[in-house]
């Protein structure tokens, strides 16, 4: 009866102790919602301080939302100009130094303050969601919310966000040890009011004509018809996208995307015809990204991710060519 006694209670407890977790997670999953909401609808400047070891480089964001939409602005305050100016999908990296203008089309990378996913209720599959400590930063009261993977497959996130607007102050994506990979933190943040739009227009685009227009021509593509197979035996990614587009020399390279909903990871497939370089298999790595090559059937296979090298690694060794009967 002792023994039945002492179960009973130690049950209880577990109970009360799990009721409290549950609401905890529930109202961190509710601050996300919040988090992503304030990042669609919410006009906003600033400048923010990427750090990834003992490198960091400085960054100036505007982001402007109206009636005719969202256009987005970041500029490189550090090292080599570079202003990115963004509009809906469509994406162009003005490269002044090589007077070149590269367009792109956005797929599921998403890049800070703007990291998470419209559906955030499906992120508890893959992560452990937290409130953590507050803290005060560039000026604002902020609330932790920890997003603990729940396998070694994906990297950990935690953002310090705005208690009044839940905007996003700082992102930290850290590892299995609980150590920073990458870092990304405002050092100033004007959030709202009046933002004007020639602001948002590259300030060193002035004589078009002088410059070089390299078009990504991305487009819709289905590489199993072409004989390739890929099984990403990840658990919690899904493809995203699939698509063609030019790189390097205008050639044609087919990339797929799978993600969790925080984690991207693309796969690139280009053929060595007419290639000049020699490819260097292997994996290597810049901050939280990934990148592990190795040739098949006459083409080069990289993996490209925001993900554990062992996982980006798992995804390229899985990919096989067969020729189409």
């Amino acid at each position: 009866m002792r023994v039945l006694a002492v179960l009973l209670l130690s049950l209880c407890g577990a109970a009360q102790a799990q009721a409290p977790a549950q609401a905890h997670a529930h109202d961190a999953a509710g601050w996300l919602k919040r988090v992503y909401a304030a990042t669609q609808k919410l006009s906003y400047s600033g400048t923010f301080v990427y750090r990834q070891g003992d490198r960091s480089e400085s960054s100036r964001v505007t982001r402007l939302v109206d009636a005719s939409g969202d256009t987005e602005k970041l500029e490189s305050l550090d090292g080599e100009p570079r202003e990115i100016v963004r509009k809906g999908d469509e994406v162009k990296c003005y490269l002044p130094d090589s007077m070149t203008v590269k367009v792109d089309r956005r797929t599921d990378r998403r890049s800070f303050p703007s990291l998470l996913p419209a559906q955030v209720s499906g992120l508890a599959e893959n992560y452990t969601l937290s409130k953590g400590e507050t803290a005060r930063i560039a000026g604002y009261d902020c609330q932790a919310i920890v997003l603990t993977p729940k396998d070694e497959l994906r990297y950990g996130y935690k953002l310090w966000v705005d208690v009044a607007t839940a905007m996003p102050l700082k992102a930290r994506i850290f590892n299995e040890k609980g150590e920073a990979v990458e870092e990304f933190t405002f050092t100033q943040l004007t959030i709202g009011g009046q933002i004007d739009r020639e602001k948002l227009k590259p300030k060193r685009y002035a004589k078009a004509k002088e410059w070089r227009v390299e078009d990504a021509a991305v487009a819709p593509v289905n590489v199993a018809e072409a004989g390739w197979i890929l099984k990403p035996d990840l658990p919690g990614f899904h493809k995203v996208v699939e698509v063609r587009r030019k790189l390097r020399e205008s050639r044609p390279v087919s990339q797929i995307v799978y993600s969790d909903g925080l984690a991207a990871v693309s796969v690139f497939i280009e053929s060595m015809e007419g290639r000049s370089e020699p490819v260097r298999a292997g994996m290597s790595s810049m901050g939280a990204i990934n990148i592990y090559t190795r040739e098949v059937a006459n083409h080069v296979v990289t993996v490209v991710g925001e993900a554990p090298a062992a996982s980006v690694r798992r995804i390229g060794n899985t990919v096989e060519y067969r020729r189409p009967q």
